[in-house]
């Protein structure tokens, strides 16, 4: 059996109860070595073998599992954040399904909540947003053209934007071409949940400065939209006295 596991944001003690407990019963770890903190391979038991991805291509992977599974070993693919966000996991699996080898997830905590815990930040408040989108400007890999940054910036919501950290101005520009004024309250977290992380509050107008001034060009995440003020919402319909729940009824006006 293979298991994908969540390595979480940063620190070591983000990961899941049950990704913990997968970790120590591995008998192979194969772990993305140049984002995943290396304190949670102190949960590794003795003798079990530990392989670095950064260093390896996906067939390298693939027939690591495969050997491991033919031993009848267990396994853990130990991956940063959460395996579902920028994961490249599902080539992995297919190539497991070819195989016959079978395989289950285990969820993580992704960079952007890691970001918002170090600000104290709720991206969905009410009057203000809605909607988290988590996305990613085009560099060496490209995104679909329906999915621009100008397309999802229309929208106006809460953003997070992923794995753009060395290009902030061309994002800051086609940020605000698409539809967020240039004084957008917005946030840089570098590393976040890091010992070293930095988190740095700005307009989007001043985002690209504020990454040169910190040299900051890689492993941060970028949050967008009114959400990050924390000023201006609604107060929560949820715990509002006059608002009846399945398990509160309203209170009646005297």
């Amino acid at each position: 059996m293979v298991y994908f596991v969540g390595a979480g944001t940063g620190a070591a003690d983000l990961i899941t109860v049950r990704g913990q407990r997968l970790l120590r019963e591995a008998d192979v770890i194969v772990y993305a070595g140049s984002l995943v903190n290396p304190a949670l391979l102190d949960n590794a038991k003795a003798g079990c073998r530990i392989f670095d991805s950064a260093k390896m291509t996906l067939e390298e992977v693939i027939g690591v599992l495969r050997e491991a599974e033919a031993e009848k070993k267990q396994s853990v693919r130990l991956h940063t954040g959460d395996p579902s966000v920028y994961g490249a996991v599902r080539e992995q699996m297919d190539e497991l399904d070819r195989l016959g080898i079978a395989y289950e997830s285990c969820p993580g905590v992704s960079a952007c909540f890691g970001a918002a815990s170090s600000l104290n930040l709720e991206y969905t408040l009410p009057g203000i947003s809605q909607t988290l989108i988590i996305t990613r400007m085009e560099g060496r890999t490209a995104v679909p053209e329906t999915e621009s940054i100008e397309s999802l910036a229309a929208h106006r919501a809460s953003m997070a934007v992923y794995l753009s950290a060395g290009m902030m101005d061309e994002l800051s520009r086609r940020l605000m071409a698409g539809g967020y004024s240039a004084d957008t309250p917005t946030a840089l977290v570098y590393r976040a949940t890091w010992p070293d992380e930095q988190a740095y509050v700005c307009t989007l107008e001043e985002l690209a400065e504020t990454a040169r001034a910190h040299n900051i060009t890689r492993m941060a995440v970028v949050l967008v939209g009114e959400a990050v003020a924390q000023q201006n919402y609604r107060r929560s319909r949820l715990y509002a006295p006059d608002f009846s729940t399945q398990f509160r009824q309203a209170e009646k006006k005297v």
